[in-house]
């Protein structure tokens, strides 16, 4: 991260990072995620894998959930229903 004196180097930035050919896959199927699901430009939500691509999820509608931001970026390559079961139990513990 550069000092506040420096200038961030986007260039550089996209040429080491955002043009790898592995970022670019990953942008095109979130792209196509988010085509599929109805989700326009704009649309603060994400279209989010149910079970990660990246632990062999499928990339079908069937694997796809419409979720928040705060809950995708939460979840990160966690399973879909490891997270709402570790949620639950959370707030049953917290309930007693």
């Amino acid at each position: 991260m550069p000092t506040p004196k420096e200038k961030r180097k986007y260039r550089r930035e996209y040429d080491e990072y955002h043009g790898t050919e592995e970022q670019k896959k990953r942008r095109a199927a979130r792209n196509k995620a988010r085509r599929e699901s109805g989700l326009k430009k704009g649309d603060p939500r994400e279209a989010d894998h149910k079970k990660p691509l990246s632990k062999g999820g499928s990339p079908g509608l069937e694997n796809v959930a419409i979720v928040s931001q705060k809950e995708n970026r939460e979840k990160a390559d966690t399973d879909y229903y490891t997270l709402k079961e570790k949620k639950r139990k959370a707030y049953t513990k917290s309930g007693d």
